[in-house]
């Protein structure tokens, strides 16, 4: 593991590369979402305290979405986790790959992906 570097805003700008690289065909579809970068994950009550995330979809997929929920829904939440990716990345070029397998993983997620199926993909 060797802790690449790269400041907030070049790590920003490989997230937004990252969805550019989005087929269109696919980000059409997307719905009711935004991406945010956040430093870490912060272990909820009811999970263990040593968790380590690289990203978090949370939301309503798309497969599950019914007439109920247009009805003033939240937009669905995709966050980045910057100092997990940078820790496990030794180069520039890995981390901006890392980004874009944990931006393509939580993509799937909104599109009603589970990550039985993501693993099966290569993209877990």
């Amino acid at each position: 593991m060797g802790e690449a570097w790269m400041t907030e805003d070049e790590f920003e700008e490989a997230v937004d590369a990252a969805l550019d690289r989005i087929p269109r065909r696919l980000s059409k579809h997307m719905d009711n979402v935004a991406v945010f970068i956040e430093d870490r994950y912060v272990p909820g009550p009811h999970d263990d305290p040593d968790t380590v995330l690289l990203g978090l979809y949370e939301g309503t997929p798309l497969t599950e979405r019914d007439q109920w929920y247009a009805a003033g829904s939240l937009p669905d939440r995709i966050t980045i986790f910057r100092e997990p990716i940078l820790d496990m990345c030794s180069s520039r070029e890995e981390v901006v790959h890392e980004i874009l397998v944990t931006v393509v993983h939580e993509i799937a997620h909104h599109f009603g992906i589970d990550d039985a199926r993501l693993h099966d993909l290569g993209w877990g």
